[in-house]
């Protein structure tokens, strides 16, 4: 017979887990989401079930089962490693006239757990019809495929009786499709226009359907570029007009991305909006090119800087003094073109002419390139080779650990 489908809300009621290892903590987790009051009844748990049950989130007895452990649980999960006890604990829910999952035996389990997921506000299960005979990877995999059309948006749910509203400022990563969030990937794909920088992932916009209306307000560098009041003005507008406006930027939002700017914007104007964080290039771009911007007896800290104005120009609040004194990372931004000032500053202020800087151009894409100098060179061989915003400039030791995990690599084979 088939099984019958049934979503169960456990928020505060019993669910008796016996058994520790490698099943629980599978489950247990997604119990916990749904809001389960655990009990764990195990001699031993695994690192991840322990922690759980120290910080206060489930109960843990560190005992074997004993008789009278179903009593007041809602659902009984079976899921020890001696078949014995878990029929023993089967047959006491069974008694009371509760469902129960038998993870050695799904032919002896009143109820099977499906292979599930979530995309947004929606969760998705696939059970197979016969657990005893089919494959659980089958399951899993046709989950994953759900799962991964809901978040892209292929696979539309745009028909649902809620539909988002305002406008959703999203980071889309360092440039690389597949390092948007899942949450930004899902708010994208309910978006009815879209306004993106030429610095976001542009290829993700071949996915919308052909209705959304798709704006460019790309700044390029001492080229053409949309005001911030006129990008702003555009949210405000078509978020009146009922549209969901998604705002898709290059890296994080709020990291130089003007993303505070927008929100302030939106909520001047009586217009709903949520901020959707990304992965920002000041970290992910050197780590695609192997380089940590810290590392335990290298560097303790690093530094984030937007050098869009030059050291001495009277908008510039960067202390060079304290960053040229410092023996931390710098991770510079917008400093392609400024490269030379920007060297000049730090070793005026006392960083060596031999500190190793890495330059990493566009990357996480098909095109990331990197040159590796040193301070006191990095200006000409910047100029030599032609490199062109966008990318990340890295000064300090940490460039080392990356030439030396570049060298180990080369003798690893996959």
């Amino acid at each position: 017979m088939d099984p019958y489908l049934l979503g169960l809300r456990l928020g505060g009621r019993r669910v008796l887990v016996a058994g520790g290892g490698a099943v629980a903590s599978r489950r247990v987790p997604a119990l916990l989401d749904a809001g389960a009051d655990i009990l764990l009844v195990s001699p031993k748990v695994t690192a991840s079930l322990q922690d759980l049950a120290e910080v206060g989130r489930i109960r843990w007895e560190a005992r074997g089962y004993r008789t009278g452990d179903c009593a007041g649980a809602w659902l009984v999960c079976a899921c020890t490693d001696d078949p014995a006890v878990n029929a023993a604990v089967a047959a006491a829910a069974e008694d009371q006239r509760t469902w129960y999952v038998r993870a050695d035996d799904a032919g002896a389990s009143a109820a099977w757990t499906p292979a599930s997921g979530r995309a947004g506000d929606v969760r998705v299960g696939v059970l197979s019809v016969d657990p005893e005979r089919g494959d659980p990877r089958h399951s899993a995999g046709i989950r994953d495929a759900v799962v991964a059309g809901l978040r892209s948006g292929q696979l539309s749910a745009r028909h649902s009786r809620s539909h988002p509203a305002g406008v959703a400022i999203i980071g889309g990563g360092p440039g690389d499709p597949g390092l948007i969030t899942v949450r930004g990937r899902q708010l994208l794909a309910e978006a009815d226009v879209v306004l993106t920088d030429r610095l976001a992932p542009r290829s993700l916009l071949d996915e919308l359907r052909d209705d959304v209306e798709i704006i460019d307000v790309g700044k390029i560098p001492y080229g053409r570029a949309m005001a911030q009041e006129h990008i702003n003005a555009a949210l405000v507008s078509h978020a009146r007009a009922g549209r969901f406006v998604a705002r898709l930027k290059g890296g994080d939002p709020f990291v130089f991305g003007r993303g505070a700017e927008e929100v302030l914007a939106c909520l001047r104007a009586g217009v709903p909006v949520t901020v959707v964080p990304g992965v920002t290039s000041a970290v992910a771009v050197p780590a695609s090119a192997w380089v940590p911007v810290t590392h335990r007896g290298v560097a303790q800290e690093f530094h984030v800087v937007s050098v869009h104005v030059p050291p001495g120009d009277e908008r510039s609040t960067v202390n060079w003094e304290l960053l040229g004194g410092s023996s931390g990372t710098l991770v510079l931004l917008m400093a392609v073109e400024r490269i030379g000032a920007v060297a000049d500053e730090l070793l005026r202020y006392g960083r060596s002419p031999d500190t190793p800087v890495s330059v990493i151009a566009d990357g996480t894409l098909p095109t990331q390139r990197t040159i590796n100098s040193t301070l006191d060179q990095v200006e000409s061989l910047v100029t030599e080779e032609g490199v062109r915003p966008p990318a990340i400039v890295v000064v300090g030791d940490v460039v080392s650990v990356a030439a030396e995990i570049t060298e180990l690599m080369r003798h690893v084979t996959a």
